[in-house]
C-alpha cells in the first residue's frame, strides 16, 4: 500500500501513544509508509505484510464428514 506524499488523514484510528482518535495522518516518503499523530508527534512505519486470516466460523469451517448410505427398513 503506498500512500502519496501529502499528508493525508485517517478517519477512526486511534493514536497508539496518546489513545487520542482522529490525529493521525497517513504519508509516504520514498516509497516507504508512514503514520504519524499531530498531537503527541508519534511516528511509525507502516508494515503491511498481508492480508489478515479469515476466523474459522460455522459457515467458512471445513470439517471432513464420511458419508454413509441410509438403509430403509420395511416396517412390516
Amino acid at each position: 500500500m503506498v500512500f502519496s506524499t501529502q499528508k493525508r488523514f485517517i478517519a477512526g484510528v486511534t493514536c497508539p501513544k496518546c489513545a487520542l482518535m482522529d490525529k493521525m495522518q497517513a504519508f509516504s516518503v520514498e516509497g516507504v509508509d508512514y503514520r504519524e499523530c499531530v498531537s503527541c508527534g508519534f511516528l511509525d512505519e507502516m508494515r503491511v505484510f498481508s492480508a489478515p486470516r479469515e476466523l474459522n466460523t460455522r459457515v467458512t469451517e471445513t470439517v471432513d464428514v464420511q458419508v454413509q448410505p441410509v438403509k430403509l427398513m420395511d416396517p412390516k
